[in-house]
């Protein structure tokens, strides 16, 4: 099994024939993802790549039943997007997009919200399943069929937490990134509960950072936990007392999100705190 997206989900492209949409397109229909329509405003030929092309998702999702949309949109065009797919009733979203614009970011919160639907990102490299479907940028030749679920605010580790997960011969249940911008679209909490429902997920590795509380909220969720799977935690970044990095979270929580506070909180809370992703691979061989 795996979480939020398998080989059933049928996935729209918004923005398509765009170079970079493109190229990772390809990708996904080779790696066997089930893309069943496009979107581009004004297509006229009707087929790109062999995937039937929309010139909106109502249209898109009437004629191909599409259920998860990705991306590929410029940021000032997300909201615009998540509006259109939840409107046309798409309920898992992923925008691969950076740099949105903060009030944007915030009116499509309360859009989701609004939906019951789940947004990953912006700024994310997407979600996989290996061998199932991806939805995003992932390298899919790193990754391997397996039990270990995997969620990452940083997109270069979220490949190292997969590369050491292979090496160690595992493999990854799903793994998906919750997006590097400041307010990301899904919550730690949120996929923890996710993983822990399903059953052929294993153990699961969370990566952290530095800012916000997003991992204190993951602590306390998985501390209340009455049935725990193995969890491994590695916080990224570096403190330094002499310097002001100026994180408005820190300021606000009166210095309360530190990077020693978050792997505290997940130590108290039972789970394995590593201190260099290195170390994911040896952790996971002796679980």
């Amino acid at each position: 099994m795996s979480i939020l997206v398998d080989k059933h989900t049928r996935v729209l492209v918004h923005g398509i024939t765009g170079m970079q949409a493109s190229f990772h397109t390809k990708r996904m229909l080779a790696a066997g993802t089930n893309i069943v329509a496009g979107v581009s405003p004004h297509f006229v030929d009707g087929l790109y790549l062999n995937v039937p092309v929309f010139d909106n998702a109502k249209e898109a999702v009437l004629k191909t039943k599409a259920n998860a949309s990705l991306l590929f949109v410029p940021a000032q065009s997300v909201k615009s997007a998540v509006k259109e797919a939840l409107e046309a009733g798409i309920k898992l979203i992923v925008s691969i997009a950076y740099g949105v614009p903060i009030f944007d970011v915030m009116e499509i919160h309360k859009m989701i919200k609004a939906y019951n639907a789940v947004l990953i990102g912006p700024n994310t490299p997407g979600i996989i399943t290996p061998f199932e479907a991806s939805l995003g940028v992932f390298p899919d030749n790193i990754f391997q069929k397996g039990h270990i679920g995997i969620v990452s605010r940083s997109s270069t580790l979220t490949y190292e937490a997969v590369l050491e997960t292979t090496r160690a011969g595992f493999g990854q249940s799903t793994v998906l990134g919750i997006g590097d911008d400041m307010i990301p679209g899904c919550r730690f909490d949120q996929i923890l509960k996710l993983f822990h429902q399903d059953e052929k997920t294993s153990t699961i590795v969370l990566i952290g950072d530095l800012g916000g509380t997003e991992e204190e909220e993951a602590a306390t969720y998985y501390q209340n936990l009455p049935d725990k799977k193995p969890l491994i935690v590695y916080i990224a970044g570096y403190e330094n007392s002499d310097d002001d990095i100026g994180y408005a979270s820190d300021i606000l929580t009166h210095g309360k999100t530190t990077i020693e506070n978050k792997k505290n909180l997940f130590k108290k809370a039972g789970a394995i705190v590593i201190e260099s992703i290195d170390d994911l691979s040896k952790v996971l061989k002796k679980i």
